[in-house]
């Protein structure tokens, strides 16, 4: 997370002018995608460059719906899990290619305290908090400021109290596609009281294809000697334990199927086994740093993730259970898919010790993630 200080209240407004002249020119090239629960039309855009590559974003929860790349043949193919109209988000609870906020991943016992005062936030799985709470920045409707061809910026304001969070707090996502099969996702928020910020972008990969089978033969590799460990409920314990030894060593390409069943204790937390935790990536500072690569070798798609951010949430569609059908009527078996949700820590307004996520009036969040496809000759 990088913060910003605006210090001068004329640029200030002229740059909420632009803001609000661009919010004019932006209603175009979208389709109708479905209806919020308040009768809002909720609208689909797609992001093309001239590499065949397209990328579809609702303003549903700022959500990437599709992500279609070549693979080594030069075969289109979409290798996110979705839905294929706006009623599976609304209903959905797997939060696929979804904004997650304002806190992405878990609150433990739904409270942490800010400047000397308790804030209690909505528990929504079980005792503790989870992406946001019962109605995250995933169930809401985003305002469309600006699209063209190859990028889209969407905003939401979430009001002071939303799932208990303090302040009024004005976040918003842009995302570029580059002529390099790059997909920029761009985060920038501002409040007007102290509160905490963790946003992430929850897509599931399948790099074979959405609804090709699991993802075990896929390759994973993380830029992390370390991890934070996990007690009941998936909430850290504080300790940042060595992966060297251990089913969590992905620090070279390694075969995701290769320790996900092995007799380790952190593989069995809850009730649902295998990796569901988060990497504390090797960097010293906030720069744009490769944080995961992921290779198919059935397709020879490559996903690389770089991110500004300091951990990653490897996870691998464990609540999966073949029962729920995405895009074309396919059915998302177990495993079948894998997030890499690029992040700060789980929990960490509960943590003095990890990186802070208090967001201060007159700062503003500023955090990059990129996923980066290619290809390689089987």
């Amino acid at each position: 997370m990088r913060f910003c200080s605006f210090r001068n209240a004329t640029l200030m407004a002229a740059l909420l002018g632009c803001t609000a002249a661009m919010s004019m020119e932006a209603k175009m090239a979208g389709k109708p995608f479905g209806k919020s629960p308040e009768g809002q039309p909720i609208e689909l855009y797609t992001l093309k460059n001239d590499q065949g590559m397209e990328v579809d974003v609702t303003d549903w929860g700022a959500t990437i719906v599709s992500i279609r790349v070549p693979d080594a043949a030069g075969h289109i193919g979409d290798v996110v899990l979705g839905y294929d109209n706006a009623a599976g988000y609304l209903h959905g609870a797997a939060f696929f290619g979804a904004v997650v906020g304002r806190y992405g991943n878990r609150i433990g016992g739904s409270k942490f305290t800010l400047d000397g005062h308790v804030c209690h936030v909505t528990a929504n799985e079980g005792e503790n908090s989870l992406h946001g709470g019962k109605r995250g920045f995933d169930k809401r409707l985003w305002k469309v400021v600006r699209v063209d061809d190859h990028s889209i910026e969407l905003q939401y304001l979430s009001p002071d109290g939303e799932e208990g969070y303090p302040g009024n707090l004005t976040a918003t996502v842009r995302y570029t596609l580059t002529p390099y099969n790059e997909l920029r996702l761009h985060y920038t928020a501002t409040a007007d009281k102290d509160t905490v910020l963790n946003l992430t972008n929850h897509s599931y990969f399948n790099l074979a294809g959405a609804g090709d089978g699991n993802v075990l033969d896929q390759d994973i590799q993380i830029n992390a000697d370390k991890f934070t460990v996990v007690g009941p409920g998936f909430i850290p314990t504080g300790e940042l334990r060595s992966v060297a030894g251990t089913p969590m060593d992905l620090r070279k390409p390694t075969k995701i199927g290769a320790g996900i069943n092995d007799d380790y204790q952190q593989l069995k937390v809850g009730t649902h086994a295998g990796y569901d935790h988060n990497w504390v990536l090797n960097k010293k500072d906030d720069s744009l740093t490769l944080a995961a690569r992921v290779r198919d070798p059935k397709s020879g798609r490559v996903l690389e993730v770089l991110t500004t951010e300091p951990g990653v949430q490897f996870y691998t569609g464990n609540f999966l259970d073949g029962t729920e059908k995405g895009k074309g009527g396919k059915v998302y078996p177990y495993r079948g898919a894998l997030c890499l949700e690029t992040q700060h820590f789980p929990d960490s307004p509960n943590h003095p010790s990890f990186p802070s996520t208090e967001l201060k009036p007159g700062q503003t969040f500023d955090s990059t993630t990129v996923f980066k496809f290619s290809v390689v000759k089987k």
